[in-house]
């Protein structure tokens, strides 16, 4: 009797760990604790400090492209412009100078007309987007301030550009 008495005990408790094993766990709570209101930013490892140069250039885009002997603003690039508008919006006291540059095709005279006429472009179309037009400067660089040097076609359209550079009102 002692034999059932213990098998019967060693089935009863291998049942009743083998229903524990298959009991559904308890969800953890991972809501923030209450009172908080915001939510923790994830760490990242960027050293770009809000409103800088680099900023502007990596988190927005500082470069928009032209056709070959064009200054039309594509509509391609009206979305960096977008952007753009919208950052100099967020830090109001960032002035910017439009950058006009050209491939190294034409003359010297050409290239620094039609890089003049893509900086005001570029400048037209931020200041219909909001931008005061007191804040944008224009140069043009004509073919003096090449990218890329090589004579290709895909060479020429990275220097066809207007740039949007940082004056003054930046933070370092």
């Amino acid at each position: 009797m002692t034999k059932l008495s213990l098998g019967l005990s060693l089935a009863a408790l291998s049942a009743a760990l083998l229903l524990a094993g298959c009991s559904t766990p308890k969800p953890v709570d991972t809501a923030p604790p209450p009172g908080n209101s915001y939510a923790t930013p994830p760490s990242t490892s960027s050293t770009i400090v809000p409103g800088s140069a680099e900023d502007l250039r990596v988190n927005v885009g500082d470069t928009v492209h032209f056709g070959y002997n064009e200054y039309n603003v594509e509509d391609s690039d009206k979305a960096t412009l977008q952007r753009q508008a919208t950052w100099l919006a967020k830090y109001p006291s960032i002035r910017v100078t439009v950058e006009g540059d050209c491939d190294e095709r034409g003359t010297r005279e050409y290239n620094l007309a039609l890089g003049a006429r893509r900086a005001n472009a570029v400048k037209e179309y931020l200041v219909s987007l909001g931008v005061s037009a007191a804040r944008v400067e224009t140069i043009s660089y004509g073919k003096e301030h090449p990218v890329c040097s090589e004579s290709t076609e895909d060479c020429w359209a990275q220097n066809r550009r207007g740039v949007t550079a940082i004056t003054g009102g930046a933070n370092s």
